[in-house]
């Protein structure tokens, strides 16, 4: 994967990948940076996108639902991706990918998405809202916990994982605090770059089930999601996984669970009726979640009465 940082960098990384045609997959919202492109597409998400063929390469700028819906295109063309993040969600590390609705609703999923390339620039992060500025960085901060306990944990794996969750503990509330700051949103980005290095060495675990499953079924921020359902994953994993929640834990500078409560609040994520979840189908939402990957690589998968129990505690 070639890996760069800055906007100039882009024509060349193009270049270097064999893309002089591409399809850019973004949101009207990024017209501004006049990127040049033989074709667009700007539903955003979309479970339709097309692949004209007088294309040679997807290139997707935008968080992770653009980035999910490009992957889509070059799974099904084979074409390569070159990904040009704006949020924290780590989606371009990944072959694998969530076919959402215009309205976010989840019809699909799949993988082999041709990953080739990513340019980070941290001027395209600077207008990110503070909601969607906490929830993709608790997206991220839930693939570093779950790379260190997640069925097939791995040592390299291990490194990413806790030099993401160090950065970004540190830099989260000072981009809160001045959204604007570049220096600290250079520093979130790089942990979030370490989160996505973890999550494709590894893989999801309790808490990316339980978010999924939400998300899917109501269309909510999968950064939220990931905001209110980690907290009681690491309590869960505690008894089943205690010296990789405690390893999580030294790396926030505190206990695991109220450090990452803590964090979430920064985003006003507090329960899950906040964000219109019905309480009458959470015992549907836990049956979903139990039989997702990402339970069944828990290092104890959870019943979906247990998941049931979690999911009421976050209510």
């Amino acid at each position: 994967m070639i890996v760069r940082w800055g906007l100039a960098e882009l024509p060349g990384v193009l270049g270097d990948v064999g893309i002089d045609r591409p399809l850019l997959v973004a949101s009207e919202r990024w017209d501004r940076l006049a990127i040049p492109a033989a074709a667009r597409w700007s539903e955003i998400p979309s479970d339709r996108i097309v692949v004209p063929p007088d294309v040679d390469g997807i290139l997707s700028v935008g968080g992770g639902s653009a980035i999910d819906t490009a992957k889509a295109a070059s799974a099904a063309s084979d074409l390569p991706l070159v990904s040009v993040p704006t949020t924290y969600s780590g989606a371009e590390w990944t072959p694998g990918f969530g076919i959402r609705s215009p309205d976010r609703r989840m019809v699909g999923g799949g993988g082999g998405a041709n990953l080739a390339a990513i340019v980070y620039d941290v001027g395209l992060t600077l207008g990110l809202p503070r909601e969607a500025t906490v929830g993709t960085s608790m997206n991220a901060l839930a693939h570093c916990a779950e790379a260190l306990y997640v069925e097939g944990h791995n040592g390299n794996a291990d490194v990413q994982a806790l030099a993401g969750t160090r950065i970004i503990a540190a830099a989260l509330p000072g981009v809160v605090a001045d959204g604007r700051d570049r220096d600290a949103r250079e520093e979130l980005q790089k942990g979030a770059m370490h989160a996505g290095r973890a999550l494709s060495l590894s893989g999801l675990a309790l808490g990316h089930a339980m978010a999924q499953a939400l998300g899917g079924r109501f269309g909510t921020p999968h950064g939220a999601m990931n905001a209110l359902c980690l907290p009681p994953a690491l309590e869960f994993n505690r008894a089943h996984a205690p010296e990789a929640v405690t390893r999580f834990g030294a790396a926030l500078r505190g206990d695991a669970v109220e450090r990452v409560r803590e964090l979430a609040q920064l985003g006003g994520f507090n329960r899950l009726r906040d964000e219109g979840i019905p309480e009458d189908e959470l015992g549907d939402v836990a049956a979903a979640a139990s039989e997702r990957k990402g339970n069944l690589a828990n290092p104890r998968p959870a019943s979906p009465e247990e998941i049931e129990a979690m999911l009421r505690s976050i209510w």
